[in-house]
């Protein structure tokens, strides 16, 4: 799991390669049957380059309805809003795959020293929107499944809520253990344990042990709760632990390279470079 979470967006973006691989094969062995059984002219090449046209415009849009989602996640308290902006975004997506798929069937038709009329293929509302809409309701379900699997494996991590009755057991405002809900079992984190942090989206990655646990929350706020004495902003992403860090690089650009004792690299922007410099000096 940790070798996982480590090069995670490799092996995501690996397996929707290979899905989108493996799932043109089998659309296309349908295609070529159909096309026998009708007594259809077709080029070898041609169902290929219908297939996968599609599939590479599906493929680029996918980085883009995960930005877009995580700038308006769909939640209890957005949903409304959220939910009408994802329809509006149902109608780029389409125009961009229909649009994508054309131009790039129009490429390989050229490279072939044809022509492609992409008029022979029905279109509309039914054949075009509706599919797409469905296709991105789908991507969007995977997505927030997958989040939640990953979740649920990875641990999610909160801070002490103030109790209802009774003295906190430690400080709100500050404090020095972290809640890991994994599994349906709650651990327990020191934050002085916690490496670095870096922000992604609405979630903000504690990093402990060559494993990452998410907080719900913004980078500003996560400074606020952790000591100022060991914890540094050195970036608009990043927060290093200064009792992990072994090494400072200095680069061209003005930024620096951060090294820590598991050798795990963290960019330091020159933002914040002088100021860090202050800190261990």
């Amino acid at each position: 799991m940790t070798h996982y979470l480590r090069y995670r967006r490799w092996y995501e973006a690996l397996s929707l390669v290979l899905y989108a691989f493996i799932t043109g094969l089998v659309n296309i062995a349908a295609n070529t049957s159909e096309l026998q059984h009708l007594h259809l002219k077709y080029l070898p090449w041609q169902p290929y380059a219908w297939e996968y046209s599609s599939a590479i415009v599906v493929l680029i849009a996918i980085p883009a309805i995960v930005v877009f989602d995580r700038q308006r996640p769909i939640s209890w308290s957005t949903w409304r809003i959220n939910i009408a902006r994802h329809v509006i975004a149902t109608i780029v997506f389409s125009a961009f795959k229909v649009g994508g798929t054309i131009a790039l069937r129009r490429i390989a038709y050229a490279a072939e020293g044809e022509h492609y009329d992409p008029s022979i293929v029905p279109s509309g509302i039914g054949y075009d929107y509706l599919p797409n809409v469905r296709l991105y309701l789908v991507l969007l379900a995977g997505m927030y499944a997958y989040r939640f699997i990953l979740s649920q494996l990875q641990g999610e991590a909160h801070t002490f809520a103030e109790p209802d009755v009774g003295p906190p057991v430690e400080s709100v405002e500050r404090p020095q253990r972290f809640v890991v809900r994994k599994l349906g079992k709650e651990f327990l984190i020191a934050a002085a344990e916690i490496e670095w942090l870096d922000a992604q989206g609405n979630y903000v990655n504690l990093q402990v042990r060559g494993r990452a646990y998410p907080l719900r929350s913004t980078m500003t706020a996560v400074q606020a709760l952790l000591d100022p004495e060991k914890f540094v902003r050195v970036h608009r992403s990043h927060i290093v632990n200064l009792d992990y860090l072994v090494e400072i690089e200095p680069l061209e650009s003005g930024d620096a390279r951060l090294k820590l004792r598991d050798g795990t690299l963290v960019s330091c922007s020159r933002t914040y470079r002088d100021a860090l410099r202050g800190r261990i000096l």
